[in-house]
């Protein structure tokens, strides 16, 4: 088996004082794997980075037509937010509008927000989290709707449950690959395993979707631009996913994932990427894949967002630039 490879180096002046190994596929539709570092068929957990595959029954189902949900609710839905208040004011508008208790509803556990007036105004009031806090709690918003579309109990988060398997009957058509099982993920829903390859596979299909196909291609399209179109709403101020949407003015759809996983869905080039590093580390599958951004020429090197997550400067708490990272020299030389 391929083992996995050095793709982030931390240097504190001329020394090399941490490494991150992991592994990364780029594929094409049409044309498979384009590259790739590490092991290609490393069996995975993609973690959040795969909520719009999670959000697909959503759209394709009718659910989404059939209670009216807006471009912003579609985003999201494949969100891991910050719980800034606007998102805690859309999940709460969106599960009310449903006729439910959000706080009885939500299957996802109560979290401390990341967004920092939101958590602060908590601690000052010595509040607790609630279940709208939780990251994904617009995705589960999502799957409620969905069970209210299929009739489907409340338990909507069991494996057997309709929305689940809507969700793993889907995640194993764009991935192409029969998934050899799950874990539960933090906010108690199943996450189905896949290969590097295959989540790759998948984000490719998306950037292939062209909205005028099957439901399923209209429902990829739509997802992926809802993602791109309203970036602060998939995670927050301060996140990497918005930041780097942004950046690209549209261009692509990144979605980060737990233990340092990472994809990118690139339109124009009809591909799609995916990034797991092999010690969980967040900094290093946020580098490699804004490092593969700007190999397929649609994020600028020089941008200042580009420079922040492939290079840094590490600064000490006093200001002083300390070190610097730097990505493989495999991966800053590699264009399609």
């Amino acid at each position: 088996m391929t083992e996995a490879e050095p793709l982030l180096e931390l240097w504190r002046g001329a020394f090399c004082e941490s490494q991150h190994r992991g592994h990364a596929v780029v594929w094409q539709e049409g044309a498979g794997v384009v590259a790739s570092w590490g092991d290609p068929d490393l069996v995975i957990l993609p973690r959040s980075s795969c909520k719009m595959i999670q959000a697909l029954p959503l759209v394709e189902s009718g659910a989404a037509a059939a209670y009216g949900l807006s471009e912003a609710q579609l985003a999201l839905s494949c969100a891991s937010h910050n719980a800034a208040e606007i998102h805690n004011r859309m999940v709460t508008e969106w599960i009310t509008g449903l006729g439910l208790n959000p706080e009885e509803a939500l299957r996802c556990g109560p979290q401390m927000p990341r967004d920092w007036d939101v958590k602060r105004a908590l601690i000052k009031t010595d509040d607790s989290p609630c279940r709208v806090h939780n990251n994904c709690s617009g995705k589960h918003s999502g799957f409620l709707t969905l069970s209210q579309h299929l009739g489907g109990g409340p338990d909507y988060v069991n494996p057997d449950h309709p929305v689940q398997k809507a969700v793993r009957a889907a995640f194993e058509d764009v991935t192409g690959e029969e998934s050899p099982g799950f874990g539960i993920d933090g906010c108690s829903a199943p996450n189905f395993a896949t290969t590097v390859t295959g989540l790759a596979r998948a984000m490719g299909r998306f950037a292939a979707a062209t909205g005028e196909g099957d439901a399923r291609d209209r429902a990829m399209f739509r997802l992926t631009r809802a993602m791109a179109a309203h970036p602060v709403l998939v995670a927050g101020e301060g996140r990497s996913c918005t930041a780097l949407m942004r950046a690209m003015d549209g261009r692509a759809t990144v979605k980060t994932g737990a233990e340092a996983v990472f994809v990118a869905i690139v339109p124009e080039r009809r591909m799609g990427i995916a990034v797991k590093i092999e010690d969980g580390g967040t900094r290093a599958s946020e580098a490699v894949t804004t490092q593969l951004l700007v190999g397929l020429g649609v994020l600028d090197a020089d941008h200042p967002v580009a420079q922040q997550y492939t290079r840094g400067p590490i600064q000490n708490w006093d200001g002083l630039e300390t070190g610097f990272m730097r990505t493989a020299q495999s991966l800053r030389d590699w264009r399609p």
